[in-house]
């Protein structure tokens, strides 16, 4: 994925074709891009398994092998100039988007093993093993979002004859795909876009455990965080307002609004999941009382070892 990276980058340097709207080589970066991140975070994550290892390094070659799939018939459209996702024009564009689709199943499949296998994993820093968890979950539900694309549009039904149409699916909501869009991401500017809580929720792999390293790696500064509750309370704010926020622009995107331009009810909402989100940051930024003596005498056990040691 790293090579195809670079190799889309060179693409979108030489090849001024443009498709839907959008560079041709914009889609296969995009991917190399996110299939990098979205492997190493998993990598990482099997490293820390306790129970199940040889399960969880079948599941990560399940995942790689996918993605390679899903990226290769990715970069053969665009050597043939054609779209890659949604094509129905041809039997064989139609066979490649339904073998992606395979693919797709099969990485989310892979990646519901690995979430099990860590969910059933002891890590003793309680703050990290709820931001793997909380971020690997979500990682799942924005990655099945992505399935609402492959769903006929209202426009599509109203058209008709969806057995002989060319394009079935879309990212755009309300909008025909390939209008006005944001820079770099393609995202419309004119309606709602699946590919915002898609792209939202799968990013909370990454998201969620690096929050913990910030916080492990500010400690040594700020007293407060050296308290392994006061981390675990934040981790638990970050995942509940990262669940709100996937909610909230999916919502958005589903009732055909840009994400660039809300609504009343969205700011609305925005504003709460904000007020809620300090709200609870405070409360976990509080003092832990200090734990009394034991009635029955016995000796006060060790704490467990840092978040640091656990991620390390």
């Amino acid at each position: 994925m790293v090579v195809m990276t670079i190799v889309s980058a060179v693409g979108l340097l030489v090849d001024d074709r443009v498709l839907a709207g959008a560079a041709i080589w914009a889609k296969p970066f995009k991917f190399a891009v996110s299939f990098v991140v979205y492997a190493l975070a998993l990598a990482w994550m099997l490293t820390l398994l306790t129970r199940g290892r040889r399960i969880g390094r079948w599941a990560g070659t399940v995942v790689a092998v996918a993605s390679l799939v899903e990226m290769a018939i990715i970069t053969g459209q665009v050597v043939r100039g054609k779209r890659s996702h949604f094509n129905h024009a041809t039997p064989f564009d139609s066979a490649l988007f339904d073998a992606m689709a395979v693919t797709v199943v099969v990485l989310w499949a892979g990646t519901l093993v690995i979430a099990v296998l860590l969910l059933r994993a002891r890590i003793p820093d309680r703050a990290a093993a709820w931001a793997i968890r909380s971020g690997v979950v979500l990682a799942l539900v924005g990655a099945g979002l992505g399935f609402l694309m492959t769903q006929p549009t209202e426009e599509q039904r109203a058209a008709g004859d969806l057995d002989t149409a060319d394009v079935i699916g879309g990212h755009a909501v309300g909008v025909p795909d390939g209008g006005p869009s944001m820079p770099f991401t393609g995202w419309s500017t004119t309606g709602g876009d699946l590919r915002v809580p898609h792209f939202v929720g799968m990013h909370a792999l990454q998201l969620l455990p690096l929050l913990l390293m910030t916080l492990v790696a500010l400690a040594p500064r700020f007293a407060r965080l050296r308290d392994p509750r006061v981390r675990l309370r934040l981790v638990l704010v970050a995942s509940a307002a990262y669940a709100a926020l996937t909610a909230l622009v999916t919502w958005q995107a589903l009732r055909g609004q840009p994400l660039v331009h809300p609504d009343g009810a969205t700011l609305a909402a925005a504003a709460l999941i904000v007020a809620a989100t300090a709200a609870g940051t405070y409360g976990a930024l509080r003092p832990s009382p200090a734990p009394g003596p034991d009635p029955s005498g016995a000796p006060e056990q060790p704490s467990s070892p840092s978040a640091k040691e656990s991620v390390s």
